[in-house]
């Protein structure tokens, strides 16, 4: 067994502290199935710790001025910029991503949403003086939320942890962050930069805990805002929870995504797209366009164009940068992916390709990219997220109906249009029900909100408006003399 990333410490109060249990999970390699290293778990007096560090903390940090917490945030970014690479690797290595997405959306996009928030918050004005129409003003003040629980899931660890930490930080707020049992290594390398950036102590904290531990910190009485990205049941469980408390809580929750392709798209273009729009990460991606829409005119064609556009991705190791489908991040991930394929099948709907586990993959936790055809938008395997390398391709007759079946779904997340008539695309976005969309491509963008409508979530992160969250406001009044 590889022990190099054995992790017995939780990062409390700026320092590496022994848990108070021996709880630990072992966090496995996917593409091999052997035990990658071992992590402490945190139980309720470590989170207890953790709370309190940031409470502490909270005071001198939120009383910094916006540049000095910008000169701070920089220094935090370089360090994790150093080391991306090993990051990016340790996080393909726990849950399966392909290392030439990993490089990106793990090791260097952390550092970027970071250094982004450090300009967004430079020379930036505190408050802002509005003339009250009954005389007098009103200063009105933004001040951080507080102490800020952010729960984050295994698929995009660094990516989503950092999407939570760089606003709240910015904003003057601290953090708690716990990470997912299975991704728990990789989040360690939010404290090795942390300590070598010189980040007042409080102000980041990491406990890896389970589901138990979870909800013990999202209930924290001394927890202001919770910040959560997974699962719609999880996250429609810490609503109920942050609502009995009136607690500020942000939702980043499931998608089921519609990719509608026109009758005048560029299918060469479509294929070239269809890996990062819809499989991305192996398919275990919230917003992956993971519906496909085809006008009844094209079907045929729009059917063999996927089929053999996913027949020919490469699938193997993750660390191997020629790799385009690598394993999903467990057996039960793998076998409940499985589970929707075989209902697909059960259903009467016919695999274009794939199906099952790829044979050259004796190990691992791979599933086959795969596509069924023919599939009513009332199917199980159309209406409920899967998380894995599945698509499904669905006929519709006009533009009317295929927009009707794309809001046919209790998420909204995500989407796309491909069209060679961008006025078309954008009218057809206007119609679709959720929080972002794409015009032949699909990417998150930094400085634009990200966030879901209905199943999907609550609130939005990235661009201006996900710092936003991270501030309560105050109004001062004056009146005249």
């Amino acid at each position: 067994m590889d022990t190099t990333y054995d992790r017995p410490s939780l990062f409390i109060d700026g320092e590496w502290v022994a848990p108070s249990t021996a709880a630990a999970v072992e966090v496995i390699e996917a593409a091999t199935e052997k035990v990658l290293g071992t992590a402490a778990l945190a139980d309720p007096a470590d989170i207890d710790a953790a709370v309190a560090a940031a409470r502490r903390a909270l005071a001198d940090w939120r009383a910094l001025d916006a540049d000095e917490r910008a000169d701070h945030l920089d220094r935090f970014a370089a360090a994790l910029k150093s080391r991306a690479k090993q990051t990016a690797a340790l996080a393909s290595r726990e849950n399966g991503m392909p290392i030439t997405t990993s490089i990106n959306v793990n090791g260097y996009a952390p550092a970027l949403m970071i250094e982004y928030y450090a300009r967004l918050i430079r020379g930036a004005a505190r408050e802002d003086v509005r003339p009250s129409a009954f005389g007098g003003r009103t200063v009105v003040r933004r001040e951080p939320v507080g102490v800020v629980a952010a729960i984050t899931p295994w698929n995009y660890p660094q990516s989503l942890a950092a999407m939570k930490l760089a606003p709240a930080l910015a904003a003057g707020c601290t953090v708690v962050l716990k990470p997912a049992p299975e991704t728990a290594l990789d989040a360690y390398a939010f404290a090795e930069a942390a300590i070598e950036a010189g980040l007042p102590a409080g102000v980041l904290n990491i406990v890896p805990a389970d589901r138990a531990g979870g909800a013990y910190l999202v209930e924290h009485p001394g927890v202001d805002k919770v910040a959560f990205t997974g699962s719609t049941p999880a996250g429609r469980a810490i609503g109920e929870v942050c609502g009995r408390l009136l607690r500020p809580v942000t939702l980043e929750l499931g998608g089921k995504s519609a990719s509608i392709v026109t009758a005048d798209a560029d299918l060469e273009q479509f294929a070239a797209k269809l890996l990062e729009v819809s499989l991305v990460n192996n398919g275990q991606t919230c917003h992956a366009g993971t519906r496909i829409l085809a006008p009844r005119s094209r079907y045929a064609e729009v059917v063999g164009v996927v089929t053999e556009t996913v027949r020919a991705l490469r699938i193997g190791d993750p660390l191997d940068r020629a790799t385009q489908i690598g394993p999903l991040v467990s057996v039960a991930q793998r076998d409940r992916v499985l589970g929707y394929v075989d209902a697909g099948r059960a259903d009467g709907y016919r695999v274009t390709t794939g199906g099952g586990v790829p044979a050259g993959q004796p190990v691992g936790w791979f599933v086959e990219p795969t596509v069924f055809e023919g599939v009513d938008n009332s199917a199980r395997i159309a209406q409920e997220e899967i998380f894995g390398p599945v698509l499904t391709i669905t006929p519709f007759d006009t533009e009317q109906e295929a927009i009707a079946i794309a809001n046919d779904s209790h998420y909204g997340l995500g989407g796309t249009v491909w069209t060679t008539d961008e006025e078309r695309g954008l009218a057809i976005a206007d119609r679709i029900d959720s929080g972002t969309f794409g015009v032949n491509h699909y990417l998150l963008d930094l400085d634009a909100p990200f966030g879901g409508v209905k199943f999907s979530g609550l609130g939005r992160e990235l661009g201006p408006e996900g710092i936003a969250s991270y501030y309560r406001t105050k109004s001062v009044y004056f009146g005249t003399r």
